[in-house]
């Protein structure tokens, strides 16, 4: 199993690997796990939300354009479940009303 990139030649930062057990703090595990929770989110920003280059120019230009992204994202799921709702809903207006 390739864990990629290990730190080699770096002095002044500390560099986490996955599956490290020794070090760690429960705040770094805390931060870890966070972030594994992230990761698939962002994946599905980049292949679903057109989290892609920014056409945005600057630092502030790729902050509002991530914040953008996520808002998508987040409006995304919250319709793909008001089409369930609302798909149940018309299923049981449907069970409901007599047949002619």
């Amino acid at each position: 199993m390739d864990r990629g990139y290990r730190g080699q030649g770096v002095a002044k930062t500390r560099v986490l690997i996955s599956g490290m057990r020794r070090g760690l703090t429960d705040e770094l595990k805390a931060q870890l796990r966070r972030r594994s929770a992230i990761e698939p989110a962002i994946g599905h920003m980049k292949t679903d939300g057109r989290l892609a280059r920014c056409p945005l120019k600057g630092t502030k230009g790729d902050t509002i354009f991530a914040m953008l992204c996520g808002c998508g994202h987040n409006i995304r799921k919250i319709l793909a479940r008001l089409k369930v709702l609302l798909v149940l809903l018309f299923g049981i207006v449907a069970e409901l009303t007599p047949e002619a």
